[in-house]
C-alpha cells in the first residue's frame, strides 16, 4: 500500500497544512495520483505568455507538494518539484 500525502508549499514544513490524498495498491497508481495533483496546480497558475521559470516559481511558492510513502526498493523517490519543472517547460514551450 502506498500513501500519497500532500504538503502545501506556501506553508512549508507546517504539518497542520499536510493531508492524506489517498492510498493506492501500486506504485504507478500512487505516482499517477501525485502527478495529477501537480498538473492541476500548474493548470491553475498558468497564464498565457508565462515563462516556465515564472510558472515554476508560482508552483514552488503556492502549489501542492505531493509525496509518496513508502518508496519501493528499486524505485526513485517521486519529486513533485522535479516533475513540475519538467511540466512547466512543456506547458510554457
Amino acid at each position: 500500500m502506498f500513501v500519497v500525502r500532500v504538503a502545501d508549499n506556501f506553508h512549508y514544513m507546517d504539518e497542520d497544512e499536510t493531508y492524506t490524498h489517498g492510498q493506492f495498491e501500486t506504485w504507478p497508481e500512487a505516482v499517477a495520483a501525485a502527478k495529477e495533483i501537480v498538473d492541476r496546480c500548474l493548470a491553475e497558475y498558468h497564464q498565457p505568455g508565462m515563462t516556465a521559470d515564472a510558472l515554476f516559481s508560482q508552483y514552488t511558492s503556492f502549489g501542492k507538494d505531493p509525496y509518496i510513502s513508502p518508496v519501493p526498493d528499486g524505485e526513485a523517490r517521486f519529486s513533485a518539484w522535479d516533475y513540475a519543472k519538467q511540466r512547466c517547460a512543456v506547458l510554457c514551450g
